[in-house]
């Protein structure tokens, strides 16, 4: 097996790697402190779309995690980097919250429900039965279908929420057209990341508590992986899988001397 290079930059996710309900998790600050000390390049992730980069910035600031806005990425960033690309300059109808449509705007793109682009699906603490239904009939209309992340539900004090893969499926369900997704676990929300920072996947890690979108956007990346047990994903959960991180963890105290 070739062996790999030196680990030169970092992707992390955030939620169950570096905070947990609110909370940091311990090790989380050295963790930081010592990419900023040493100037790794670096990438807090999240599948949210809610928030804008500032709003994460200042709420991991709360907890005391200096993390630059520069050096967080979004969903809904890589959503509006991705059409970006595709189709600039273009229109659509949005279903989400300041996090996306403050992405989409910064990227040039103008917010319709006349003959739009794209219907672009993200999070949003009440999902509006008559947005959902508009969204349903520009799609039938000829509008393509984007969503920033699979996720089927997000937490919240009261137990499970609804999430943005769980409301793509009845958009999916009345239309018959599936989605693009552009979070993880599509490694392309990796691939934009990297591209950010100037980093190369062979020289890159991904951290994250999940085996269904961290570990495997980052093994489909070309990344080294590795898995802590501070978030959703337990040692048992992991056998039920067919590709395993290249490494499990404790939680994040653990990778602070591999920096």
């Amino acid at each position: 097996m070739t062996e790999r290079k030196p680990i030169e930059s970092w992707l992390t996710d955030m939620d169950g790697v570096l905070m947990h309900e609110g909370v940091p998790v311990p090790g989380a600050d050295a963790f930081i402190k010592k990419l900023r000390d040493l100037g790794r390049p670096f990438l807090v992730l999240t599948n949210n779309s809610i928030y804008t980069a500032r709003d994460l910035h200042a709420r991991l600031n709360r907890i005391g995690l200096d993390v630059p806005v520069e050096n967080i990425w979004t969903s809904a960033l890589a959503t509006a980097t991705f059409l970006d690309t595709q189709h600039p300059g273009g229109t659509a109808y949005v279903i989400g919250e300041a996090g996306l449509t403050t992405a989409l705007h910064d990227a040039g793109y103008v917010m319709t429900d006349a003959d739009p682009d794209f219907v672009i699906l993200g999070e949003t603490r009440t999902y509006s039965f008559e947005a959902l239904t508009k969204a349903i009939r520009l799609i039938d209309n000829g509008a393509r279908f984007i969503a920033t992340n699979p996720d089927n539900t997000g937490p919240s004090p009261q137990g499970a929420l609804p999430a943005t893969g769980s409301v793509a499926a009845l958009i999916t369900k009345a239309t018959g057209k599936e989605p693009y997704f552009v979070g993880k676990p599509n490694p392309l929300m990796m691939r934009t990341g990297l591209n950010v920072i100037g980093a190369h996947s062979e020289t890159s890690a991904m951290i994250g508590d999940r085996m269904d979108t961290d570990v495997l956007a980052g093994l489909e990346a070309g990344m080294e992986t590795f898995l802590v047990l501070t978030g959703l994903t337990t040692k048992d959960d992991i056998s039920q899988y067919p590709y395993r991180p290249t490494r499990i963890v404790e939680s994040i105290a653990d990778l602070v001397d591999l920096v």
